[in-house]
């Protein structure tokens, strides 16, 4: 059993998605609809730079959206439907938007529409330099829950933002309350506390400015029932109601991404691999650690694609031959 899944923010690279451009008119089709859709030569920056604009959040969070969905696409024009090659489809933070439009609940229009007001609306949230974010490794969840909590005071806060793989989670917060958290985390065994070069503090409770501009933005956008269920990071669980999505997809904004649990929840339904569709790497990457039953296959060139379709082709002239 297989279930896709698609990268968040971070994963964004010069380049993304230009092989696949140049290879695979489905894939350019995208990123002209995407472009226009913003109106804004979106695939010029991604293809070209600069690399601070590109990774400004309204830029890379409908960039990184149009990249997984481009693999999509073209997997579907050589005959590959993803409900035929997938049961589940799941995304990281902003992935849950990729998993939407491939999974063909939301049109790629609104998705790319969407996506540019949740980073303008996270970017609005909290003034430049007042928030921050720092990964945690070596500690696990519940030791960095309560670290947060030691951290937060009134006025500062501090949560668990991500809960991405064992030892590795993503604090969230006020700069000063994420500072003295990674100083409570190194005292209390952290192989390592970063901050992370993020521009605001994503998935806390600062957020709610955000949430409240999706709110509006998603009750008026229309949502179709995914073409397979989808794990959401706030659940950790099988949606495929539109109205639990729009309500999750709101929550999610200022909630912990249940990384993790997500992945752990797929492997126990019996998945064995997870396929990574877009930039990057970074899911794939974590895949084995969260669970040794899985292994990972990232998505994200001309070449890696023919080969998932190659290995495919095989895999069902296999079957048919038994």
């Amino acid at each position: 059993m297989r279930a896709f899944v698609f990268p968040g923010q971070g994963s964004q690279a010069i380049g993304m998605g230009k092989e696949l451009a140049e290879n695979f008119t489905e894939a350019k089709l995208v990123f002209e609809e995407v472009d226009a859709a913003l109106g804004q030569n979106l695939s010029s920056l991604m293809w070209n730079g600069p690399e601070g604009e590109l990774t400004l959040t309204e830029n890379a969070q409908p960039a990184l959206m149009s990249v997984s969905v481009a693999v999509i696409r073209v997997l579907e024009s050589r005959g590959y439907d993803l409900t035929q090659l997938a049961s589940f489809v799941a995304g990281h933070s902003l992935g849950e938007y990729s998993a939407l439009a491939a999974s063909s609940a939301l049109t790629l229009s609104d998705t790319a529409k969407l996506l540019k007001l949740r980073g303008q609306a996270m970017q609005r949230a909290v003034p430049v330099g007042a928030g921050a974010m720092a990964a945690i490794l070596g500690l696990e969840f519940d030791d960095c829950l309560a670290i947060a909590q030691e951290a937060s005071s009134d006025g500062d806060v501090c949560a668990v933002a991500n809960d991405n793989s064992p030892g590795q989670v993503v604090l969230s917060g006020s700069m000063t309350a994420v500072a003295l958290a990674m100083d409570i985390a190194k005292q209390k065994g952290a192989k390592r506390a970063l901050e992370l070069p993020v521009s605001a503090p994503f998935h806390c409770s600062l957020m709610q400015p955000a949430a409240e501009e999706m709110r509006a933005a998603l009750a008026t956008c229309e949502i179709s029932v995914p073409c397979l269920p989808l794990i959401t990071n706030i659940s950790a669980q099988p949606v495929v109601d539109p109205e639990e999505i729009r309500r999750l997809l709101v929550e999610q904004v200022t909630g912990v991404v249940r990384w993790r649990e997500s992945v752990k929840w797929l492997a126990d339904q019996g998945v064995t691999q997870l396929v990574e569709a877009g930039s990057g790497k970074v899911l794939t990457g974590m895949a084995k650690r969260i669970d040794d039953r899985l292994r990972g296959v990232s998505i994200s060139s001309a070449a890696t694609l023919m080969s998932f379709i190659e290995t495919e082709i095989e895999a069902q002239a296999g079957s048919r031959s038994e």
